[in-house]
Order: structure tokens, then C-alpha cells, then sequence
């Protein structure tokens, strides 16, 4: 079963509600095949022509964040509650990851648990910041340890800040070397403040092969001992204990490096749809059985390494 872990829905309603939040880069979701009605069934007729048997939904970069508590929460409810009747209406083609009104903790707390109790969701879903807060923040420690009391599964995706620079911002690079960037920040966060070590129950994917980490693994293996003396173990010991998913826009040498870097069994197919459509989306699934990829490899990134960390499906 080929199960995509980086995907998106994004309705008109619901960016209505984020914009009122304060977002201003909304448009940029609009009318790109995400949505509800044609754009739904245009979707799922893309899904079958690449093989994809079912995707897992997140909200992300879009999230429901605000420092205005009661509205996150309104609009944290009402993008879950919409998630859910969609897997309602296609339990075979679609799962969900939870959104969470951040930065407050107990009604995210809440969220989660009415999310994953009461809805049905598979996991949580994150900024890879909350409102360009880093996620180690010490006011976030209780949403760590919820999920790591639940054993559960945290989607973690890049905000579209620019890592906070304005040598990014201002150079129309955000998406292009910004996300990527954001990733491979959020990630050595994680390790060099000890999350993989403190909360080993939490289930972490992170985006887009891991952003730049494969290539910086080593340099990282190498240098923390003096730059982050606190860091708990070895951060290439830390890092193959989570998951990754295959975005890397049908780039193989990417691809090969993550395997090389983490394993072939912490992939997870993904393909970051809708900003990877028609025949890129396409690509991004087939990409994964190049011949520079051994077959088995490709074999769990496709299909046994989801099934197996979301057991449910097995």
C-alpha cells in the first residue's frame, strides 16, 4: 500500500479563517488543486494514475496559529472537524494529521486529544516554529510530553519564514533554500536539545528528505561535542531513530544521500501535493524506483515503512 505522508488540503473557508488570524501569504494555496469539490476529484484521479493508495492530510504551513487564544481554537476545531468528515466521506483514500491552536498549551493538549480520541487522526502535525518560536522553546515542553505519553506520531513541516533572515526573505528564495533550511534547523533543535532522547515514545517525521542534514551529518557528528557539549548522544545516532519523508522533487542523487545518511527503512514516501502535481507528481513516486535505488529499498520507502510505523493499516 503506497501511503503518501506529505500532503495537503487547504479549502477557501478554511484560509479564510487563517487570513483572519492574520496570515498573509494565503493566496498562495488558493486554486492550486487542493481544495473541496473538482479539485478533490481531480486529486483523487491523479492518486490513481501515480499508485498512491491513500494520503495523510496536514494543514501545514497553514496552521491555526494565533496569539489570540479563543480564535485558534475556533479554527484549530474547525480545520480538524473538516479533515475528519473528508475521511469520513473517503476512509480508504485519506487519514489526517491533527492541528493544534499554539502557542496555548492546554488547549492544544486538548486538541490533540479530542483530534486522535474523539476524530480518529493519526497524528499531530506542526510548523517546523509556532510564530517564529523555535519548537525546543521551554513553553512548548508539555506538548513534547503529551505526545510522548500518547506514543504518538508528530508531522513537522517548515512555517515559510525565511529561518527569520532577511538574506532569504528579501531574495525571493523562502520556498526554494528557506524550507529546506528550516528543516535542517528544526531537526538538529530536536538533537542538540536531547527531544529524540527525553521522549523516545514520539513517532518525529520531518519534511523534505530532511532538508540539507544528509549532507551535514557528519560535519554535525563532528563539531557538537564542542559546539553543543549538552547534546545528548552521537546526532547521527539521534537522527536515524526518526522518520523522513521523500520530498526531494524527483532530484535521485537527494534521495540516495538519505538513504545512505538515515536508512532506507526511516523514508516514507511523500509528495507535497499540491505544490508537486500533475506529472511532477507523478515523478515524485516514481522517482523513488530509480535504478540508482536498490529495489528493496525502494520497496520499504514505498510501502512497508508506513504501514509498519502506522500500524493500523497493516
Amino acid at each position: 500500500m503506497k501511503i503518501d505522508v506529505h500532503a495537503h488540503y487547504w479549502t477557501n473557508d478554511y484560509l479564510d479563517l487563517v487570513a483572519g488570524l492574520g496570515k498573509t501569504d494565503t493566496d498562495t494555496q488558493r486554486n492550486m488543486g487542493a481544495g473541496a469539490g473538482d479539485e478533490l476529484a481531480a486529486r483523487l484521479a491523479l492518486m490513481d494514475r501515480a499508485g498512491v493508495d491513500m494520503q495523510i492530510l496536514s494543514a501545514c504551513p497553514q496552521m491555526p496559529y494565533s496569539e489570540d487564544r479563543d480564535a485558534a481554537v475556533r479554527v484549530a476545531r474547525f480545520v480538524n472537524d473538516q479533515y475528519a468528515a473528508l475521511v469520513r466521506a473517503h476512509p480508504d483514500r485519506f487519514r489526517a494529521f491533527v492541528a493544534t491552536p499554539m502557542p496555548h498549551m492546554a488547549e492544544t493538549i486538548a486538541e490533540i486529544g479530542r483530534g486522535l480520541d474523539e476524530l480518529g487522526m493519526v497524528g499531530v502535525c506542526v510548523n517546523t516554529t509556532i510564530m517564529d518560536r523555535p519548537l525546543v522553546d521551554k513553553a512548548f515542553e508539555p506538548f513534547f510530553q503529551e505526545l510522548d505519553r500518547r506514543g504518538a506520531i508528530l508531522y513537522i513541516h517548515p512555517a515559510g519564514n525565511s529561518c527569520c533572515s532577511p538574506l532569504i526573505a528579501k531574495h525571493q528564495l523562502t520556498w526554494q533554500v528557506g524550507a529546506p533550511m528550516e528543516d535542517t534547523i528544526s531537526i538538529m533543535h530536536l538533537i542538540t536539545n536531547g527531544i529524540p532522547s527525553r521522549y523516545p515514545n514520539i513517532r518525529i517525521i520531518n519534511s523534505h528528505l530532511g532538508g540539507a542534514l544528509p549532507m551535514l551529518m557528519q560535519r554535525a557528528d563532528n563539531q557538537y561535542g564542542w559546539e553543543a557539549p549538552q547534546t545528548p548522544e552521537k546526532p547521527s545516532d539521534a537522527a536515524k531513530r526518526m522518520w523522513y519523508d521523500t520530498v526531494g522533487h524527483g532530484h535521485v542523487p537527494a534521495l540516495c544521500a538519505a538513504i545512505e545518511t538515515f536508512g532506507a527503512d526511516r523514508l516514507l514516501l511523500g509528495t507535497d501535493f499540491p505544490y508537486e502535481s500533475g506529472d511532477i507528481f507523478v515523478r515524485a513516486v516514481d522517482y523513488i524506483s530509480d535504478p540508482h535505488v536498490a529495489p528493496e529499498d525502494a520497496t520499504r520507502i514505498l510501502e512497508t515503512n508506513a504501514e509498519r510505523l502506522f500500524g493500523f493499516f497493516k
